[in-house]
């Protein structure tokens, strides 16, 4: 159904069609020279232009952060990752100190950056524009950071996440070469467990790395639960990733309070276990779609293949 759009139609209605558009979560923040900052959850943010680099979000008239923005030389916009609902609703509520408990850095002109985000953008202030009960604030990017985190969405009044369309799985199952196991490779082992995993990841990482958490950061997760207190050498062979993205992965996690210190080694905090019950989810459903048409014997003999080749190792 068609609904006209007049001076007089229903906010309500126009807001919840509005909603239909799925966007992307920021919190956009700015300094003054003084010293005064301001962050808000928006989700008005654009790009405009490549050249010269122009992105814009708007602000309510009504918004107490505006008077800073006006003033500030410059503002950022932290795209926010999709494990940071918590930061979102921090700067989305009114509060005398929304960064309160909140780490961050400053970047050009002050404009705090927060950690851990899928991407930020730090924009001079280049033009305002009246658009209706809004400011139309659009800023020349001077510097960026793409951390390559699958972002917070927003969709009809609610926080969702990024997953590939099903249609995008069927169109490469179609392009699949049919002479895959043809000729000696279709008794090579090695060549159909690499094949398998390659397949089976191609429906569950995406699942993974939608809970905003890189492979290394939520394959730590899932080991510690298992096996709490493990120190940073054991984690290395658990996790089986090089030492620099383990170390990175415990900073991480440490910031995002999902990791903590256990004597020589690290642990889950309770936002830890809540995250992680999230990805042994994600796990087991991916493993009882893709062995759904397997018997429970099969799958035991499979198991116990698996098992006997990893006591070999």
């Amino acid at each position: 159904m068609t609904t006209a759009c007049t001076s007089s139609f229903d906010p309500r209605a126009f807001r919840r069609a509005l909603g239909n558009f799925a966007t992307g979560v920021t919190i956009i923040t700015a300094a003054t020279a003084d010293g005064r900052k301001v962050g808000v959850t928006a989700n008005s943010f654009n790009s405009v232009s490549l050249d010269p680099a122009l992105v814009l979000w708007s602000i309510d008239k009504r918004s107490t952060s505006y008077e800073v923005f006006a003033e500030a030389s410059h503002f950022a916009v932290n795209i926010l990752a999709a494990d940071q609902i918590d930061l979102s609703n921090q700067f989305a509520r009114p509060k005398d100190d929304k960064f309160a408990g909140n780490d961050f850095e400053r970047g050009e002109g002050g404009a705090p950056l927060f950690a851990d985000c899928a991407a930020r953008f730090q924009c001079e202030r280049y033009q305002i524009v009246e658009g209706g009960d809004h400011w139309i604030l659009i800023g020349l990017v001077v510097a960026f950071d793409d951390f390559g985190r699958s972002p917070l969405l927003y969709h009809q009044g609610a926080y969702s996440m990024v997953l590939p369309h099903t249609r995008m799985h069927r169109k490469d199952e179609v392009q699949r070469p049919t002479s895959a196991f043809q000729g000696r490779l279709s008794d090579n082992l090695y060549y159909l467990m690499t094949q398998a995993v390659r397949c089976y990841q191609a429906g569950y990482q995406p699942r993974q790395l939608s809970c905003g958490l890189r492979t290394s950061e939520a394959r730590m997760l899932m080991v510690l639960e298992n096996d709490s207190g493990l120190g940073m050498a054991d984690l290395q062979r658990e996790v089986d990733m090089p030492l620099r993205e383990i170390e990175q992965a415990v900073e991480i996690l440490k910031r995002k309070g999902m990791v903590t210190d256990i004597g020589d080694g690290y642990g889950l905090t309770p936002a830890g276990v809540e995250q992680t019950e999230d990805l042994w989810t994600i796990a087991r459903e991916q493993q009882e779609k893709v062995f759904a048409h397997f018997s429970p014997e099969q799958i035991g003999t499979f198991k116990t293949v698996l098992r006997g080749l990893i006591a070999e190792c």
